[in-house]
């Protein structure tokens, strides 16, 4: 039975498990303790590097939890989340038998492990850990109950769950202030991959496509505004809130990944280590205008051309066309603009990238269209 149609639109929107969203300035010094599940909760930090050593964010959520609440700390996740740090960290967070709490602070390598980290426990002990997310980039890790982290072989392995849904979300815009501004951009892309993947994804609901629409209106209007301006607060609440907008509804009942630019995505990100907020720059406005070839897509695609500051002609494909423009348009006038040339990704990759993102297909129409568009990165 499928849940949702759009002819006529009827359909079923189930929602994740988030109890919370906080934002705005200050809002882990507000509402942080408050989020804790109980009065006994023990909290086990995890977060990467960079903020651990180069930022004071961690250690102030360390003083805020103090010694009552604040059990320990890793601080070694890397990008793409590799398989070796998440085992280390899970081993330390198991040492701790009252452990109910895991609090991630960063980008999307720190949330998926944590979330990783949950999931093991849940397969020992039947309970997930009570996840509190404090992000620091767009990358909306936050917003689902899907995680991603990479094998020794250096491919991305996914898992997902209704109980990996962060219980709650703290967006604080002080937080961003030490985020490098390319990264935020980037990852801002990453969101709008979400949002507009979403809107054409065969089992999407017409509640979550709403609310992705916002999410294109508000990163196209404010992302320019940022790049103006990188400390002004009220923008950073803006583009969370779109962040959150753009996958946190979702839905459980979505089934499968959300589109060609993710799964490109994954075959571009961990194997050649480049972040998925550039991955998404890479990919999406070309995906965009390849998914305008197909009517269904190029219906929904069309619906954004207001979202993104576009007047409709009245044809479904040319407007979509146009979406997907507007999109690498906005990639460049950002500075994010790049290709696989200067990440050294060899030419002969090609077919192999293609076939990772096709679930293992090596021929046929739409494998020379993605043969094209991959060729077209270069």
């Amino acid at each position: 039975m499928v849940d949702s149609t759009n002819h006529p639109l009827s359909g079923l929107w189930r929602p994740g498990g988030v109890k919370a969203v906080f934002y705005g300035r200050n809002s882990v010094e507000k509402h942080l303790l408050s989020a804790l599940p109980s009065e006994s909760s023990k909290a086990f930090i995890i977060t990467g590097n960079s903020l651990a050593t180069k930022t004071n964010l961690v250690r102030q959520v360390e003083q805020i939890l103090g010694s009552l609440y604040h059990v320990g700390t890793f601080s070694h996740i890397g990008e793409h989340a590799p398989v070796a740090q998440l085992d280390e960290a899970t081993e330390l967070v198991k040492r701790d038998s009252y452990v109910d709490t895991i609090v991630s602070i960063g980008g999307g390598s720190p949330i998926d492990s944590a979330k990783a980290i949950s999931h093991r426990l849940h397969q020992v002990s039947g309970k997930y850990l009570y996840h509190i997310a404090i992000p620091t980039t767009l990358s909306a890790a936050e917003c689902s109950g899907g995680a991603g982290y990479t094998t020794s072989e250096g491919l991305k392995t996914a898992i997902a769950g209704a109980g990996l849904v962060p219980a709650v979300v703290i967006y604080d815009s002080s937080f961003v202030l030490d985020t490098p501004p390319q990264l935020w951009m980037s990852t801002g892309l990453r969101a709008l991959d979400h949002a507009i993947e979403q809107m054409y994804h065969p089992t999407a609901t017409e509640l979550a496509r709403l609310m992705c629409l916002q999410a294109v209106s508000g990163l196209f209007i404010n992302l320019p505004r940022y790049k103006k301006d990188p400390t002004d607060q009220e923008v950073i609440t803006q583009l969370q809130i779109a962040a959150y907008a753009s996958l946190g509804y979702l839905g459980l009942n979505t089934k499968g990944p959300l589109g060609l630019s993710h799964t490109l995505g994954y075959a571009l990100g961990s194997p050649y280590k480049i972040p998925h907020g550039v991955t998404s720059c890479l990919t999406l406005g070309h995906v965009v205008k390849l998914k305008a070839e197909e009517p269904a897509s190029a219906e929904q695609i069309a619906r954004m051309a207001p979202f993104v500051g576009l007047t409709r002609g009245g044809h479904d494909e040319q407007d979509a066309k146009q979406v997907g423009q507007t999109i690498l348009d906005l990639v460049e006038n950002l500075g994010l603009k790049t290709t696989l040339t200067e990440r050294r990704v060899g030419r002969d990759q090609v077919p192999i990238i293609v076939k990772r993102a096709l679930g293992g297909t090596e021929s046929g129409p739409l494998y020379d269209k993605v043969v094209a568009l991959v060729e077209a990165l270069y």
